[in-house]
C-alpha cells in the first residue's frame, strides 16, 4: 500500500519532468527547423532571388553593423521590426561571411551608460547621426533624436545607410550595396594603375582668400591630402593623391578648362595690396580616360552680389568614393544618345541660375547614375562605346544619317537593347513682345529618320497626341476662379490600362504621362519575324487623338461630341526577339566626311578611302529588346521627382532594368508600393454603396431582430403544446 502510494507521489513529478524535457526539445527543434510564412501578395517578407543570391555568393566577410535607437513610436518601432526580420532572413539563405549586429543606442537626451555612448561614438565615427522625428504623446508634439542608420563592412570598403525612415525599398537598397561593394572590391583588386585624385589649387588664393570671406580655403591642400591618405585605407591604397598650382603651371591650367573648372577672376585691389589675378580650387578624381570633377568653392550670384562659398569638406569624403566608384566603373554602363538634339542630362553650372537649362533631364540623370554607368554617345562624331548594352534615345529632334541608323541597327543586332522615348512634334513658343494679345505655341512634326527604323523592328508611333478625358487635374488658384480643371493631354493610367502580367511591371498601379502619341506594333512584321510584343500601358477607353491642328491650350482640348472616335490606344510597348536588321543584303552606308575629314584627305598624302570602315552586316541579330514611348516628358523633372519615390519612377527604371537583364532587381524594387488607388465604378454602383452604407445596418438589424422574435415565438408555442398534452394524459 506504501509503495503504491510513493508512487503516486512521484509520478506526478515524473510527468512534469518529462513535460519540460518535451517543451525544452521542442524549443531546440524550433530554432534549427523553424519555418516562415509569407503571406503577403508581393512576398514583402520573403527575400528576393537577387537578395540570396548576393549574400550566398559572399566571397569575403561582410558584416552589417545596425545603429537604431530601441522603443521608437510608430511607425519607426515597425521599420525597426522589419529590418530585424528582414536581416534574419539574410541570414538565413546566407553563406558563412554574412553576419549582422544591433548595437543598443539612445537618444541624447537622458542618462546613457558607458557602453550606449561607445556605440553612439562609433556610430558617429562611422558618419551616422541622429535623425529627429516627431512623437505624438498625450495630445503633445514631441521630438526626439534617434539612430537610425546602418553600416556595411565588406572587406575593406565601408559603405552605409545614415537613415533609414521607411521600409519602402530597403531591401532593394541593401542587396544593391552589397553587389556594388562586390564590384568594387573586384575593381580596384584588378586596377592596372592607381586612381589619381588631382587637387588645383592655386596658390595665387594666399592674397585673395581673407577679402572674399573664405576662412579654411588655404587650409584645403592639407585636408584632402589627409582625406585621400584615410580613404586609401577602405580603398586598398589605389588612391594617389596629386597637386597642381594653376597659377603657375600652364600645364595644370589648361588641365582645369578640360575638366571645366571654375576659376575666379578679381581686379586689383588697391586697399587690400591685392593685385588682379585668377585662382581655382577644383578636384578631379581620374583613371585611365575617365575622370571626374567637383569645384570646391561654389559661386553665387544674386541681387546683392556675389557671394562665394567652400564646398563641405566634412562630407567631401563621401563625394570622392563616389567619383572613385564611377572612374573605376563598378556599374553596368548604359549608353545616352547625347546628340541629335535629345534632351541633355545636365542642366549647366548649377551655381548660375540663368545658365540652367529647364529641359534638362537632372533628375532622370540622377536615378539611373546611382544604378549604371552613364555614357554619353555623340553618334555623328563617333560609333557606340563597347560595353554599353542599352542605349537611351530621348527626344531626338534632328535627323539621323543612314550610317547613324546603321549604327543603330546593328547595335540592336548584336543583341544589346534599345530605349526609345520619340517625340512627334517640336513645341516652338514664339518670343514675347512680337504684338499684343497671347502668342501660342506652334508645334512643328519632327523628321528624324527612325521611322523606317521602327517600322522594320514591327512598331511605329501615331503623328498625333492623345487625349484622355481620364487625366491629371489641376487646381486652379481663386484668381482664376478657383475649382480644377482636366489637362486631357496628360492621361493618367489607372491600374486596368497597365499589363501587371509582366514582372517589371507588376505592382505599378498608376502613371502619367504627358504629350503622349499613340504606338502601334505591326503584328504582320513581328510574328514574321518571330518576335514577341507586349503593351506596357495604354489610355483608357475616353481617349481620343488630336491629329490635324495641334492646339493644347485648354479651351482648345474639349472632348468630341462623336462617340465614335473614342478608343483605348497603346502607349508604350515592349517589343523582343531576334529582329531582322533593316540593312540586311544591301551596302555599308558611307560615313559622311566632316570638314576635318576633308581637311586631312586634301592634305598631302592624305586619303578619304576607306570612311565607313569594311564591316559585315549582321543581317539577323541576337536576341535583342526595344522599349517604345511615343513621349519624352515622361523622364522630364517635371514628371520624375528627384528621389524616384513615384509610380512613374519607379516604371522608368524598372523598363531600363529589364532591357539591361536584371529583372529580379526591378520586380524588388516595386515588390514594396503600397499604393493601390480604388478601382473606377458606375454612378449606379456609388449610390447603392452610399445607400447600403447609412440604411443597410439598420435594416439588417430590424430584420436579424425579427427573426429571433419569430424563433423565440416558435419555441414558446412548441413548449406550450409540448405541456398542453402532458396535462391532457394526466
Amino acid at each position: 500500500m506504501a509503495a503504491m502510494t510513493d508512487t503516486k507521489r512521484y509520478g506526478k513529478y515524473y510527468r512534469f519532468g518529462l513535460y519540460l524535457v518535451v517543451v525544452v526539445l521542442v524549443n531546440l527543434a524550433g530554432i534549427t527547423l523553424f519555418f516562415r510564412a509569407d503571406l503577403t501578395r508581393n512576398g514583402v517578407y520573403s527575400l528576393s532571388a537577387a537578395s540570396r543570391e548576393a549574400v550566398e555568393t559572399l566571397s569575403e566577410p561582410l558584416t552589417i553593423k545596425v545603429f537604431f535607437t530601441r522603443n521608437l513610436p510608430a511607425p519607426h518601432n515597425n521599420t525597426e521590426r522589419y529590418l530585424r526580420d528582414l536581416l534574419d532572413e539574410y541570414a538565413v539563405h546566407s553563406n558563412r561571411y554574412f553576419n549582422y549586429r544591433f548595437y543598443d543606442v539612445s537618444a541624447e537626451e537622458g542618462e546613457v551608460d558607458e557602453e550606449t555612448k561607445r556605440n553612439q561614438q562609433a556610430a558617429v565615427g562611422y558618419g551616422i547621426f541622429p535623425v529627429q522625428i516627431q512623437n505624438i504623446e498625450q495630445d503633445e508634439v514631441k521630438f526626439q533624436n534617434a539612430y537610425m542608420g546602418m553600416v556595411l563592412i565588406h572587406g575593406d570598403v565601408v559603405d552605409r545607410i545614415p537613415a533609414i525612415t521607411s521600409t519602402d525599398g530597403l531591401e532593394y537598397t541593401i542587396t544593391s550595396k552589397i553587389e556594388k561593394m562586390n564590384s568594387k572590391i573586384s575593381a580596384l583588386l584588378n586596377l592596372d594603375e592607381p586612381v589619381r585624385v588631382k587637387l588645383y589649387f592655386s596658390s595665387s588664393f594666399a592674397d585673395v582668400a581673407p577679402q572674399i570671406d573664405l576662412p579654411g580655403l588655404m587650409d584645403i591642400p592639407g585636408r584632402v591630402e589627409a582625406l585621400v591618405n584615410e580613404l586609401n585605407e577602405t580603398f586598398y591604397g589605389t588612391l594617389e593623391y596629386v597637386r597642381r598650382d594653376p597659377s603657375v603651371d600652364s600645364t595644370a591650367m589648361a588641365e582645369v578648362r578640360r575638366n571645366d573648372l571654375i576659376t575666379l577672376r578679381w581686379p586689383d585691389l588697391p586697399d587690400a595690396g591685392v593685385r588682379a589675378g585668377t585662382g581655382t580650387a577644383g578636384l578631379v578624381v581620374e583613371c585611365g580616360d575617365r575622370r571626374r570633377a567637383v569645384d570646391l568653392v561654389q559661386v553665387y550670384r544674386h541681387i546683392f552680389g556675389t557671394q562665394y562659398r567652400l564646398a563641405d569638406v566634412e562630407g567631401l569624403g563621401e563625394t570622392v568614393g563616389e567619383m572613385v566608384d564611377d572612374v573605376i566603373d563598378i556599374n553596368k554602363k548604359i549608353g545616352y544618345l547625347a546628340s541629335h538634339g535629345t534632351w541633355p542630362l545636365a542642366g549647366g553650372n548649377p551655381y548660375q541660375q540663368e545658365q540652367q537649362n529647364p529641359d534638362a533631364l537632372t533628375n532622370f540623370n540622377r536615378l539611373v547614375s546611382g544604378e549604371y554607368s552613364v555614357v554619353p554617345v555623340q553618334l555623328g562624331e563617333e560609333e557606340i562605346p563597347e560595353g554599353v548594352d542599352c542605349l537611351i534615345i530621348a527626344g531626338p529632334r534632328e535627323p539621323f544619317s543612314d550610317w547613324e541608323l546603321f549604327q543603330i541597327d546593328q547595335f540592336l543586332m548584336e543583341g544589346k537593347s534599345l530605349a526609345i522615348l520619340l517625340d512627334r512634334f517640336n513645341e516652338i513658343v514664339p518670343q514675347r513682345g512680337g504684338g499684343m494679345g497671347y502668342n501660342q505655341p506652334v508645334y512643328l512634326p519632327i523628321e528624324t529618320g527612325l521611322d523606317g527604323l521602327l517600322e522594320q523592328y514591327g512598331m511605329s508611333v501615331g503623328r498625333s497626341y492623345v487625349l484622355d478625358e481620364r487625366s491629371y487635374e489641376q487646381r486652379m488658384p481663386e484668381a482664376y476662379g478657383g475649382g480644377s480643371r482636366q489637362i486631357y493631354v496628360a492621361p493618367l493610367i489607372g491600374p486596368e490600362q497597365i499589363n501587371d502580367r509582366l514582372p517589371y511591371m507588376r505592382n505599378i498601379k498608376t502613371l502619367v504621362t504627358v504629350k503622349s502619341s499613340p504606338v502601334t506594333l505591326l503584328r504582320d512584321t513581328i510574328r514574321a519575324q518571330g518576335l514577341s510584343a507586349e503593351v506596357l500601358f495604354s489610355s483608357s477607353d475616353r481617349s481620343w487623338e488630336m491629329a490635324d491642328r495641334i492646339d493644347l491650350s485648354p479651351w482648345a482640348m474639349q472632348p468630341p461630341e462623336d462617340e465614335s472616335v473614342f478608343e483605348s490606344m497603346p502607349l508604350a510597348v515592349m517589343v523582343e526577339g531576334a529582329f531582322e536588321s533593316r540593312f540586311a543584303g544591301g551596302e555599308v552606308p558611307e560615313l559622311e566626311a566632316t570638314a576635318a575629314d576633308s581637311a586631312a584627305a586634301a592634305a598631302p598624302g592624305g586619303d578619304l578611302q576607306p570612311l565607313a570602315g569594311d564591316r559585315a552586316i549582321i543581317g539577323k541579330g541576337r536576341p535583342g529588346r526595344i522599349f517604345l514611348i511615343g513621349t519624352s516628358e515622361i523622364v522630364k523633372n517635371n514628371v520624375l521627382d528627384d528621389r524616384g519615390q513615384s509610380l512613374t519612377a519607379t516604371f522608368v527604371m524598372n523598363v531600363l532594368d529589364h532591357l539591361n537583364g536584371r529583372d529580379a532587381y526591378a520586380a524588388m524594387r516595386s515588390k514594396t508600393r503600397s499604393f493601390n488607388p480604388l478601382g473606377e465604378t458606375g454612378a449606379g454602383t456609388k449610390a447603392f454603396v452610399k445607400t447600403f452604407n447609412i440604411a443597410g445596418l439598420p435594416v439588417i438589424v430590424v430584420a436579424f431582430g425579427v427573426l429571433v422574435w419569430f424563433r423565440r415565438a416558435a419555441r414558446k408555442r412548441r413548449i406550450q403544446t409540448m405541456f398542453a398534452a402532458a396535462d391532457r394524459r394526466a
